[in-house]
């Protein structure tokens, strides 16, 4: 069966240049040399707010669920005044200003004020304050960075975390109820200009540090990455260049990807920066108890780009298939689709495309990026139409690729003005960071989607750290296994981690689509997670799922012999999993060393595959 036509939309055309190195390995970048940008990100502020003063630039959910806006104008205005706050209150480069609340509009402006005169913004994962059990990142990230200043919206939820970090000099400011020791954020616009905010503001060139932030602390604690106004800029005007459609109207986003990450606050919010966009501040999240507030913002505001992860676009699709006004609602204005920060599994994939031809009778292009927190972030984009998930674009504008052999991958290093000078106070982890011809190290691998032809682009081929082998010497590929594997159970697996490093044969500890498995199972509110992961039905659809997979791959290294279904969802504090939903691997399988135990003790049907329930139920 034939599929729609794709929807018009206007990229670039797709050209890389590819030579070949010394041990079998490429360089890779792109035919399009990179057009000259902004030496700061004001400049872009002040730039919209001289040519459309009233235009929307942000807008946020009120208490009575009004949207308060901000226009372009009103932001300029507020960033300087903040800025001359700053100023009067001497902060400097090495001093940051900390934001642990989440993304709304004061969080904006107090970023843009501190940028706008060279402090450096140090927005923090709101989840090392509001999820965790020992502030320990927390602790961290101040401790390592001494800002002068720290911000909370609402004082109340962060009140034990604040006192974690007591010990540090710093002045809280608030946004809603300060206290009478707190500085009320409305008091940070009443500061009349100075010259001196002339001169500090004329001063932010290319290389002034505009943020620091921090890694999700994969294989360590986080890791605060130098983020510099080249770094910014340049990839802003890189990724204009390669998608050209964004000039052609102002693009309007609905999104909940947080800032203190690279995805939400350097690709999205600075996108909408560069050209003149609105963005809805979307407090929902995928998460069940926070799914209804992106829905409903999505009944009202239809977006020319949409950006998500793929477990956000598996808890938002339930709604599009069933609800044919809120899909036609969401698809009427849009561009593309956008995913990123882990691999889509293809159901997903194919559902997005089903809805999409349903509400328009066309494909709405899905698209994607590939970078990483110490890129700014985009490496390579796509921009061209592609057929399947996985392909993750060519190298963007100013951006060189070095494809290294590394085992049976070809490992990714980086080199261009995005690209960070290195870590915050951490000269060896610096080093250890960049090869000797000052590639960037990302530890991500690729491969060619057409090994003939470059340009149809690259396919993420997964971590190079998380690939390993069986006793037999056989590599096992984690990222692509990962994906089939969760595509092939549909839609029990939420996600998974590949277990059998150096062993006999390959399990899967499985982290479950708990609403799905509940449906499934058919059981009432409230039902244990147990009877739902241990009901006949759930474990009969993941048995059968995984036993098609098996008979589709055959071989030792992609046929799944165990697995277990975990009750215990993933922890921040051991760095299971970041605020966007990606799975540390790594992580997963040192906390959880005893339940791979558990599933490999158990006997197997060799002509079989085992499935448990944690605690242990055997199919």
């Amino acid at each position: 069966m034939s599929k729609a036509p794709w929807a018009p939309i206007r990229f670039a055309t797709p050209h890389v240049e590819r030579e070949s190195i010394a041990g079998g390995g490429f360089l890779l970048r792109s035919s399009q040399p990179l057009a000259g940008f902004p030496n700061n990100l004001s400049l872009m502020l002040d730039h919209w707010a001289k040519i459309e003063p009233e235009r929307c630039f942000l807008c946020e959910r009120t208490v009575d669920n009004a949207w308060r806006q901000l226009s372009y104008g009103k932001a300029a205005q507020s960033v300087r005044a903040i800025a001359q706050s700053l100023i009067d209150r001497n902060l400097e480069t090495d001093r940051p200003v900390a934001i642990l609340s989440d993304n709304g509009i004061d969080n904006a402006l107090l970023q843009l004020g501190a940028m706008h005169v060279g402090i450096p913004a140090l927005p923090i994962s709101p989840a090392y304050s509001l999820m965790s059990s020992d502030y320990g990142k927390l602790k961290h990230i101040i401790a390592q960075t001494q800002p002068a200043l720290v911000y909370v919206k609402q004082k109340a939820p962060f009140a034990a975390a604040l006192e974690s970090i007591a010990s540090n000099e710093h002045e809280l400011v608030v946004s809603e109820d300060p206290g009478s020791s707190d500085t009320a954020f409305a008091s940070l616009m009443l500061a009349p200009e100075s010259i001196e905010l002339e001169k500090r503001a004329a001063q932010v060139g290319p290389d002034t540090i505009a943020k620091i932030l921090f890694t999700s602390g994969s294989t360590g604690l986080p890791k605060g990455v130098i983020n510099t106004q080249r770094m910014l800029c340049s990839n802003q005007q890189a990724i204009s260049q390669l998608w050209p459609f964004l000039k052609e109207r102002p693009p309007v986003l609905v999104d909940w990807l947080p800032w203190n990450h690279t995805f939400g606050g350097n690709h999205n919010f600075n996108m909408m920066l560069f050209h003149g966009g609105t963005i809805y501040i979307d407090h929902g999240k995928p998460l069940p108890h926070l799914i209804g507030n992106t829905v409903q913002n999505l009944r009202e505001i239809a977006p020319t780009l949409y950006f998500n992860v793929p477990k956000g676009f598996n808890d938002l699709l339930p709604y599009l298939e069933s609800d044919a006004e809120l899909r036609d609602r969401f698809f009427s204005n849009l561009d593309a689709i956008f995913y990123a920060g882990a691999a889509l599994p293809q159901n997903l994939w194919d559902r997005l495309e089903a809805v999409s031809t349903e509400a328009r009778g066309e494909r709405v292009p899905l698209i994607s990026a590939w970078g990483a927190t110490e890129t700014a972030p985009v490496v390579t984009s796509v921009h061209f139409t592609i057929e399947q998930a996985g392909v993750i674009g060519l190298p963007a504008p100013g951006c060189e690729i070095k494809l290294v052999p590394s085992g049976q991958q070809l490992e990714m290093r980086v080199r261009g003005p995005n690209v960070t000078p290195g870590y915050w106070r951490d000269p060896a982890q610096t080093a250890e960071a960049f090869d000797d011809e000052g590639f960037y190290c990302i530890g991500d691998a690729g491969r060619f989607a057409d090994e003939d032809d470059p340009s149809k682009g690259i396919i993420f081929d997964g971590r190079v750290a998380e690939d390993f082998k069986l006793n037999s010497g056989t590599w096992v590929h984690v990222g692509g296994l990962r994906v089939a594997t969760i595509s092939a159970a549909a839609p029990i697996i939420q996600d998974a981690v590949v277990t059998g490093h150096d062993g006999d044969e390959l399990g899967l500890l499985i982290f479950p689509n708990l609403p799905a498995c509940q449906a499934l199972a058919d059981l009432p509110d409230g039902a244990s997670e147990h009877d739902i992961l241990s009901h006949t039905a759930v474990l009969e659809q993941l048995h059968q799922g995984l036993l098609a997979h098996n008979l589709a791959h055959p071989g030792s290294s992609t046929t799944i012999r165990r697995a277990l279904l975990m009750i215990a969802p993933p922890h921040v504090d051991a760095n299971e999993i970041t605020d966007k939903g990606y799975i540390n691997q790594r992580a997963v399988l040192e906390h959880r060393k005893g339940l791979i135990e558990l599933m490999y003790s158990h006997p197997r049907d060799p002509q079989d595959l085992l499935i448990l329930t944690e605690p242990a139920r055997t199919l």
